[in-house]
């Protein structure tokens, strides 16, 4: 470079001292630095830095003091440069009392001062840096301890122990909290299990973790494991653990954890209450979760939100309302969510003028303004009732740009009532603003066969796959024997497959003598009828039936969860099968709880 007539400059230095440093080559440095003052580099922080380092490493402490002297402004880095290089030359001293002045202590520098002074026998020292430092790594710990082993104070270096494993449990959940917060479960796993000791807070932290990711029966087993390892519930926990049981439908483990709340003596918390009522709405016993309402000493809004919002996924829209205005009664203000609750518990059971009232009310009456989740609600309670232009109306008219959820509210219901032209405008907002969302393509494309428009059906799934975009697979949960089992289209892998089957088989015969035709309209392989029925029956949902029936006593409900919105094919098939094997069948999907029995669906066709 200098033979080319090349100027270096300050990012030159840098590397260059570097590797005068890695090779030991103090002359070399020398004569870099002398190029250093003549380009006017010397002031730069970074340039002194590099200085500092390569006389330390190079042995010539007097030259690093020198520069470190003469620098105008100096960091973390230009002081941890300084000291480690006088650790390296055997002055300790000076190390002490420069690490004394330093203003941001650094773990690395600290933890090599602490090695020293262990190795010298001088634990006096080592604890003075010691305390000093504001963070420790384990290596600090590490050192700090074998230190009082090799100089005879082995109750120091226990008391030491005993503490280190309480701090690092801090920082290891920290970490812990931290990677589920991203999403990073597999990384949360790492730490959690690397340990050396967890308390509760770190089995908190994972199963809120798994529960946020829709990991429900993972958190479920960590909370059995939490209990076989003898580590005792928080009410933070008794929180979680509900909401576990919530995500898979596991009614009688979310029991089992009333019961443990009840022993403990956690029932009168009300977060823990509040927690249990969410629980017993989900699984679908909202009896369950009234009786829990009534018995809680305290209530605040979240109580009421969860009661209003347990009637709303159940369709019991008057029941929500009833609610509210107990509430109001008690004195109790409304926020945000509770209007949520309550648009949605309108939009389920076709309360489209309550809705708007209630809507209406949030800023003349209660001073609430609407955010993006009570637009959405007020767009899918508009267009579920087929006024598809008034609902099209409320997402241009939001105050900000509209997220796809508003959008894809809109095209369920131009699916519903078959508006292909505004269904294929709003489609192309979506595809917009998320090129990769599967479900406007399976909108789209249902929205067409429904219409008679096969070719464009088939050309929109075309497209989908072209541009690689997947679907999420359908995925089915249900509780049995306190087992919570889970089923994909098509399964092949549950070990009682045959057996599921044959009942299949033997339903579909019971179904078809009492009338029940499949409908393949929206079976978009191109395979011949027989196939399309096939492929139909074994849906997650309906292997999950299969399965529950099997294994429960006759009469015995059965309880579902569904990832997805339930296809019209498996509601009308499910309304059958109540009819013809005599059980009640709750089925809760993407969007609310459908309670069929004696042929009849609780949503009376209207989701």
């Amino acid at each position: 470079m200098q033979q080319k007539g090349m100027s270096p400059d300050d990012f030159t230095f840098v590397p260059v001292l570097n590797a005068c440093a890695s090779l030991r080559a103090l002359e070399a440095g020398r004569k870099v630095h002398e190029e250093i003052i003549q380009s006017g580099c010397e002031a730069d922080v970074f340039v002194g830095n590099s200085l500092v380092d390569m006389y330390s490493k190079c042995g010539s402490i007097e030259d690093a003091c020198k520069v470190f002297n003469n620098l105008p402004s100096r960091d973390v880095v230009t002081w941890n440069a300084m000291i480690l290089g006088h650790v390296k030359c055997g002055q300790g001293q000076k190390a002490l009392e420069l690490f004394h002045q330093m203003q941001q202590k650094d773990v690395f520098v600290g933890s090599s001062l602490v090695d020293m002074y262990a190795k010298c026998g001088s634990m006096e020292d080592a604890e003075r840096v010691f305390n000093k430092m504001l963070s420790r790594n384990v290596v600090t710990w590490t050192t700090m301890i074998l230190g009082y082993v090799k100089c005879g104070q082995g109750s120091k270096a226990l008391e030491l122990f005993q503490q280190m494993q309480q701090e690092v449990a801090v920082v290891g959940n920290s970490l812990i909290d931290m990677y589920a917060k991203c999403g990073s479960i597999e990384d949360a796993k790492r730490v959690f299990n690397k340990l050396p000791s967890r308390d509760v807070v770190s089995w908190n932290v994972m199963i809120f973790g798994h529960v946020k990711y829709g990991q429900g029966q993972k958190a479920l087993e960590l909370f059995r494991q939490m209990q076989e390892e003898g580590v005792q519930p928080a009410p933070l926990t008794l929180v979680g653990v509900p909401n576990a049981c919530a995500s898979v439908v596991a009614l009688e483990e979310g029991r089992r954890t009333h019961d443990w709340v009840i022993k403990s003596g956690w029932d009168s918390n009300v977060f823990v209450g509040n927690s249990l009522i969410d629980m017993y709405a989900k699984c679908g016993s909202l009896e369950d979760a009234l009786k829990v309402f009534n018995k809680m000493p305290s209530r605040d809004v979240v109580t009421w939100n969860a009661m209003i919002g347990g009637y709303a996924i159940h369709g019991h829209g008057k029941e929500a309302l009833k609610q509210f205005e107990q509430m109001r009664e008690e004195g109790v203000q409304p926020d945000d969510t509770t209007f949520v609750c309550l648009l949605s518990a309108c939009s389920h059971s076709g309360l489209v003028d309550e809705g708007l009232r209630f809507y209406s009310s949030m800023s003349t009456v209660y001073m609430i303004s609407a955010d993006f989740q009570h637009y959405t609600c007020m767009v899918d309670l508009l267009g579920r009732a087929g006024r598809l232009h008034e609902a099209e109306n409320m997402v241009l008219a939001m105050p900000y740009k509209p997220q796809v959820a508003a959008w894809m509210a809109l095209l369920g219901a131009c699916r519903i009532h078959g508006n292909v032209e505004m269904g294929e405008r709003v489609a192309k907002q979506v595809l917009e603003l998320e090129p990769e969302n599967a479900a406007s393509y399976v909108l789209l494309s249902n929205l067409y066969t429904a219409t008679g428009n096969r070719d464009l059906s088939e050309n929109i799934e075309r497209q989908r796959k072209e541009r690689s975009v997947k679907k999420h697979p359908g995925r089915t949960w249900i509780e049995v024997d306190n087992e919570v089992h889970t089923f994909v289209v098509d399964d092949q892998h549950h070990p009682q497959m045959i057996e599921i089957h044959a009942e299949l088989k033997r339903l579909s015969g019971l179904m078809h003598d009492a009338g029940y035709v499949p409908d393949t309209n929206f079976v978009l392989h191109d395979v011949e009828e027989e196939e399309k029925v096939f492929n139909l029956c074994h849906h997650s949902e309906k292997l999950a039936i299969a399965f529950g029936l099997i294994n429960s006593a006759p009469g015995t409900p059965l309880c579902i969860r569904k990832n997805l919105r339930v296809c019209r094919d498996c509601h009308t098939s499910t309304k059958f099968i109540s009819k013809v094997v005599g059980r009640a069948i709750m089925v809760r999907d993407a969007n609310r709880f459908h309670h069929f029995q004696d042929g009849e669906c609780s949503c009376r066709d209207y989701w």
